[in-house]
């Protein structure tokens, strides 16, 4: 019997047995309100079950369980009338159950026992949240997400149909969840943080997955804050440092040595974006103080339907035109690719360079009209998706991007 017995996993099972002991300790109360279990009854269950475990396996972890629910069950209905909840006897069963799980999987149910402790600890803070944060629209739009994202996603066929074998459903609903995520991401970071800087922080990030799907989700919210048009067109064009970075890392992926002919435009673009992008948040640059956003959900599921749409539109002319010219059209196929993505399109263009079946050097100009290309796209996506005040503050940061990349072609 001895040899079965880890001490790690014993340990392991102590800690988690008074790690959460503790926190129930502190909340228990005192005199007739006093709850049944503290931090040595949670830390004699934890021990108990792992003994269990690893003594008669599961069968007497069964029959332990059984009796300890017997006497919750006596404990809840004498102390009922004074604590109706049921968070301390379901925390003293979990005990049970990771203590016996310490003997077969000690990281993740020494993991899990935090886990646990957290939610048990900042009970009062999650209560706040649901109860007086979060909103009905923005509960809504969450199980929409993740109806999409976990449900609908995962069902679609990953498999290129239609004419041209152009169109992917995979891909559709991927973008479609990413728009509705980047939004989700904007919402919470400026909860967090602010409008000012939470939609700038947010957009950086979301730029990895789309800017111009950022830049959409920004010119959406400037009809709920007319106010904070400067606020969201700055988070609008420092989504572009997501972009140059990006492409980078793809042409660095695909052969670091092609980025010695794209290092300087892509430092010119890193330079100018971030220059821009200060220039419209610095608070000295605001009309007027920050306007608190009005009530709404987290994302607009019609705009990420529409935009995704769109895109697939673009993409499929791409793959008509790539069909037709094959690689002596790699610019004209550059220009048309990049209104729907910038990046698949320098990837090609790399993978080609790298085949040898284009120069290293010529990698420069296709790159830059698919990115070009990319900066059109984002100037008619803010005008549609924000209006006349947005587009006239992103737009002229879009064309001072595009023409630094260029002007870093000339210093190279």
């Amino acid at each position: 019997m001895n040899e079965s017995l880890d001490l790690a996993g014993a340990a392991a099972a102590l800690g988690i047995g008074m790690l959460i002991g503790l926190e129930r300790e502190r909340h228990k109360g005192t005199d007739s309100t006093r709850d049944f279990a503290g931090m040595r009854t949670f830390a004699i269950t934890a021990l108990l079950g792992y003994v269990a475990m690893q003594v008669g396996g599961a069968l007497l972890l069964g029959i332990v369980a059984l009796g300890l629910t017997a006497l919750i069950t006596v404990a809840y209905w004498r102390s009922l009338s004074d604590d109706p909840g049921v968070t301390s006897e379901v925390a003293l069963l979990t005990v049970l159950l990771l203590g016996a799980w310490c003997g077969s999987a000690t990281g993740l149910a020494v993991a899990t026992g935090v886990v646990v402790a957290g939610l048990l600890a900042y009970r009062e803070k999650l209560h706040d949240f649901a109860n007086s944060q979060l909103t009905e629209t923005e509960m809504r739009d969450g199980l929409v997400l993740l109806v999409a994202a976990l449900v609908i996603l995962p069902l679609a066929p990953d498999r290129y149909i239609g004419p041209y074998h152009a169109i992917n459903l995979r891909t559709l609903c991927t973008l479609t969840v990413l728009l509705m995520l980047v939004g989700a991401i904007g919402h919470i970071a400026v909860r967090i943080l602010g409008s000012r800087y939470g939609y700038a922080i947010s957009a950086i990030a979301s730029g990895f997955v789309s800017s111009t799907v950022t830049i959409a989700s920004m010119g959406q919210r400037v009809a709920r804050a007319p106010g904070q048009v400067r606020t969201f067109a700055a988070a609008a064009i420092v989504s572009n440092l997501a972009t140059v970075i990006q492409m980078a890392l793809i042409v660095g992926t695909v052969d670091p040595s092609l980025l010695r002919s794209l290092w300087v435009p892509l430092g010119c673009g890193l330079a100018t974006t971030a220059l821009y992008g200060a220039c419209l948040m610095f608070p000295g640059s605001q009309g007027g103080a920050e306007e608190p956003l009005e009530g709404g959900g987290a994302f607009n599921l019609r705009l990420a339907v529409v935009v995704t749409l769109t895109m697939t539109a673009i993409t499929l002319v791409s793959s008509v035109m790539l069909n037709y010219l094959g690689q002596v059209g790699v610019m004209l196929t550059a220009a048309f690719s990049g209104f729907a993505d910038a990046h698949s399109s320098i990837a090609s263009i790399a993978s080609l360079a790298r085949a040898g079946l284009l120069p290293v050097d010529a990698i420069v100009p296709p790159a830059l009209i698919a990115f070009s290309s990319n900066s059109l796209s984002k100037c008619l996506v803010a005008w549609v998706s924000g209006g006349r005040r947005f587009a006239a503050y992103v737009i002229p940061g879009q064309l001072l991007l595009t023409l630094a990349m260029w002007a870093g072609t000339l210093l190279h």
